[in-house]
């Protein structure tokens, strides 16, 4: 057995060399606390306890500078000057409409638009620079306008304003009506009746109309005038009305271009028919319309072949159709069976005057009676209507209220 190590107190301990080699322990005293990387940094005694700023004392509107504050006072004082403005124009509008609407006894207000700007200057003044209205669908008559625009200039304003407006006086005013044709032929659709743009002055009719129970194709032009400047009324010429495949029938006086005549498909099936042509020509004032012989009448009438050489000649059919049959068939009335013509509608025919067709197919209208002071000018046919200027002057709009009100 080995005996055990024995440590003399003179022998020296190798812990203790090791510890001599190592560096020797930094001296922490010798530094400062808030500079532990030993970057020459220090803190400053007075900011070792840091506390939030304090802003309850100070509004942000507050920090502004005071040109900043007087900016945005002035933009809010300026706005709300703007609102209260246009507030009062709406009002004002508002009122003027339900005005023009009472006396005009309209159905429904109309569009009124105030210009200029202050309102509130001008509704101080009672004075409107210009308002600009539009009426849609006016009653006029047997028939509506579609359109009426106008604008008011120099308009004078009665009442307390703004409250207690109790109308105006327009100084001048300025405008124009449409008088539609789809308007027109929706209305008086019940005569199946057409209108449509001719020229200028003129309006062309087309449809239907029923006489003695028969639908008549009716051709007319109306030619639009004035009538003492505040109606609009239509005079008919070169109107006609067909007996469709058979004859035309014109009214008037003038006996070349009135009365009853053939139509061509008509006068042709009467030439190429041996008995309807003979009932024709058995009429001395048929043949002398015709301007035919007698001699050769009187030949055809025996032979077949005369007669077949007289109505085939170039020509006969146009001089067939030129026969005014009116008067014949009043000595004759058989022969409108004969040629085709229900007697009951030529007797309409020449019941119906030109003034009752005239009324039935009338486009006119006429300016309230309540606005004596407005006219009628420059009328004219455009593609879409009649449309026709509007200028008047010290008109007064609401009631009781005068050109004199003030």
């Amino acid at each position: 057995m080995r005996p055990p190590l024995r440590i003399s107190p003179h022998s020296r301990n190798p812990y203790d060399e090791l510890a001599q080699l190592a560096d020797p322990e930094p001296d922490y005293s010798q530094h400062h606390p808030r500079d532990a990387l030993e970057l020459g940094l220090t803190s400053d005694p007075e900011d070792d306890d840091w506390t939030p700023p304090d802003h309850r004392g100070r509004s942000r509107f507050g920090a502004l500078p005071a040109l900043a504050k007087v900016t945005f006072a002035g933009l809010v004082c300026v706005g709300c000057l703007v609102l209260a403005d246009r507030l009062a124009e709406y009002y004002a509008q508002d009122k003027a409409a339900g005005k023009i609407q009472q006396s005009l006894h309209l159905a429904t207000k109309p569009d009124v638009d105030i210009h200029g700007f202050p309102f509130l200057t001008q509704l101080a003044d009672k004075r409107v620079d210009r308002v600009d209205v539009t009426v849609p669908d006016v009653s006029a008559d047997r028939v509506s306008l579609a359109e009426v625009h106008a604008t008011a200039e120099d308009v004078r304003v009665i009442g307390d304003a703004p409250t207690s407006i109790k109308g105006a006086v327009i100084g001048e005013l300025d405008g124009d009506v449409l008088l539609s044709f789809d308007d027109l032929n929706r209305e008086l659709g019940a005569s199946q009746l057409r209108f449509t743009g001719s020229s200028a002055d003129a309006v062309r009719v087309n449809g239907e109309l029923a006489v003695a129970g028969q639908h008549l194709r009716v051709h007319a032009k109306a030619h639009v005038r004035r009538d003492n400047g505040r109606a609009l009324t239509t005079t008919l010429d070169d109107m006609r009305l067909d007996i469709p495949g058979v004859a035309t029938y014109r009214p008037g006086k003038d006996p070349a271009h009135s009365g009853l005549r053939l139509q061509p498909e008509a006068a042709r099936r009467i030439s190429s028919e041996t008995a309807r042509i003979k009932a024709m020509l058995s009429v001395p004032a048929v043949v002398d319309r015709l301007g035919v012989s007698h001699g050769q009448v009187q030949r055809a009438l025996r032979s077949e072949d005369e007669l077949h050489r007289l109505t085939h000649a170039p020509k006969f059919a146009d001089r067939l159709m030129k026969v005014n049959l009116v008067d014949v068939v009043l000595d004759h009335p058989e022969l409108l069976r004969k040629a085709g013509i229900n007697p009951a509608v030529l007797d309409a025919l020449l019941a119906l005057k030109p003034p009752e067709l005239s009324e039935q197919l009338s486009l006119s209208f006429e300016l309230p009676k309540s606005l004596r002071e407005l006219r009628l000018e420059d009328i004219t046919v455009e593609r879409d209507g009649i449309r026709a200027r509007v200028r008047g002057s010290g008109l007064p709009i609401g009631n009781g209220v005068d050109a004199g009100s003030s």
